[in-house]
């Protein structure tokens, strides 16, 4: 059995966005586009794909099909991707407790299908620990294998974020906020711009085929394009993206046996691609084998990005016990725009709106006991295992910290102790406040989910869009809202 019939086996033997901003917040300005459809521009892959792809066969209504258990799985979204409900999976798997969260990787389930027309090819990408910023990274230098490489990105220079950095530093930088594994953005720059391999930069605006004004800088092109793969990633994750076009109008059902990592690059590429283009790269001949050829075959590690069971620690509100303080944001984006509606925002209170420096004693916390791995003006990361590692465990990240009294990196702080003040630093906001976000394993955690964000108590969910949403307690409902009024007062007891 060859590699890519391997690949197959796996998963054959088993198994966008408005941007709005209110005054609570968004995520610096590089960070700020998603991409329409009809934005490819002249970038060129292989003519042809050599390997024909695995297509599935029609399923009678409720029929039960094997399905193994992928990382990060739960019962809501494999009930969304296969057309049935939860209640009809826990029926035709008894040894499955109603309440539990990710399901073990591996596990063997049989799921009733209800069968829907294009789905679209089983052949799997990429593993999901080689998209996310995840432990699996640990050890890759960046800079060391760019240096290495006779491709332009090793000479390329670009102000960001108020530093001058080199290609390389501009991967890392767009890894580390956006958690995308830093390999896959460089087999991505590769793929479309011979990044690494071509001494001459292409004289062409847009390598990376997104068309948009001011938007035209390999940077930028970057940003759009790790902006649109975790927009991918988490709404297959969620459950949301069941289907899309690719630039031709040509609806695309991801195949329900999918992962995460490979409907993420199914999207991007349905974003400036269609036909044979998108085809050839979204198969064995595309970017996978671009992958391949500069960091080996990323199925050939088993590691478990996301384990079965998965539980949050015990995390308070961001800010002090006896303080109250206004639920200004409800699930929004960690970073970026759109997925993953992983963060929520807190306003202290203040006199007056708009960005005003917070009184001394309206600081926010530590929301656990952890170690500060990263501290700047892009964030604070809180890294709980205290391994030193923002990519392991479970991180808490925070963002528009000011600068003064901000926790410096390596601070070693206990739950309710102070990490900041909230501020408009960092991104963009109108008003004062702290924007808070999980992680696990580099993964951003979806605020509402199978593993809720739960604070002193106080569970987050969904509003009718992004910044909406409400915080349940007992018979006690918070409603998110930056009018900062009395049913978005929020404290650690009831309001």
């Amino acid at each position: 059995m060859n590699k890519i019939e391997k690949k197959i086996h796996k998963i054959s033997t088993a198994f966008l966005t408005t941007v709005i901003f209110i005054t609570s917040c968004g995520t610096p300005s590089n960070a700020l586009v998603i991409p329409t459809s009809n934005q490819v521009d002249n970038v060129s892959l292989p003519a042809l794909a050599q390997t024909p792809l695995p297509t599935r066969t029609t399923f009678t209504p409720g029929e039960l099909v094997d399905y193994t258990a992928q990382s990060g799985d739960t019962l809501p979204t494999l009930a969304l991707r296969f057309n049935t409900t939860v209640d009809e999976i826990l029926q035709a798997n008894i040894q499955i407790p109603r309440d539990a969260t990710t399901m073990p990787p591996g596990m063997p389930m049989k799921i009733p299908i209800y069968y829907l027309a294009l789905w679209a090819s089983p052949f799997q990408i990429l593993p999901d620990h080689a998209f996310v910023n995840s432990p699996t990274g640990i050890g890759f230098n960046t800079a060391a294998f760019v240096a290495a490489q006779p491709g332009w990105l090793k000479n390329y220079r670009v102000y960001v974020s108020g530093d001058w950095r080199s290609g390389a530093e501009m991967v890392d930088y767009v890894a580390v906020n956006y958690s995308i594994n830093p390999r896959l953005l460089l087999a991505i720059l590769e793929h479309q711009s011979g990044a690494l391999s071509q001494p001459d930069i292409p004289t062409r605006k847009n390598i990376l085929g997104f068309t948009r004004r001011f938007w035209e800088s390999p940077y930028l092109q970057l940003v759009v394009a790790a902006n649109t793969l975790n927009n991918g990633y988490y709404s297959w994750r969620a459950g949301t993206l069941l289907e899309f076009e690719d630039t031709n109008n040509i609806l695309i059902r991801p195949d329900p046996w999918q992962n995460a990592a490979s409907v993420a690059l199914q999207y991007y590429y349905s974003r400036i691609f269609a036909g044979n283009e998108y085809t050839v790269a979204t198969g064995p001949e595309g970017l996978i084998q671009t992958y391949e050829k500069f960091f080996g075959d990323p199925w050939n590690d088993s590691f478990v990005l996301i384990p079965g069971s998965l539980q949050q620690p015990v995390l308070s509100l961001p800010f002090p016990s006896d303080q109250v303080w206004t639920y200004t944001g409800g699930p929004h984006t960690g970073w970026g725009t759109g997925e993953p509606l992983s963060a929520v925002d807190f306003a202290p209170p203040a006199e007056k709106s708009g960005c005003a420096t917070a009184a001394v004693e309206n600081f926010a916390t530590a929301m656990a006991d952890g170690l500060v791995v990263r501290s700047g003006i892009d964030g604070i990361a809180l890294d709980l295992d205290k391994d030193g590692d923002e990519r392991t465990g479970w991180v808490i990240f925070y963002l528009h910290l000011a600068d003064e009294q901000r926790a410096p990196l390596g601070s070693d702080l206990e739950a309710g102790e102070l990490i900041g003040y909230p501020s408009c630093r960092g991104g963009h906001s109108t008003g004062t406040h702290v924007h808070i976000a999980r992680k696990y394993n580099g993964e951003w955690i979806v605020a509402d989910s199978a593993l809720p964000l739960t604070m002193s108590g106080w569970v987050a969910h969904n509003g009718s869009r992004d910044y909406l949403g409400t915080l349940t307690k007992g018979t006690s409902t918070v409603i998110a809202c930056d009018c900062s009024n009395a049913y978005s007062a929020v404290s650690a007891g009831y309001p």
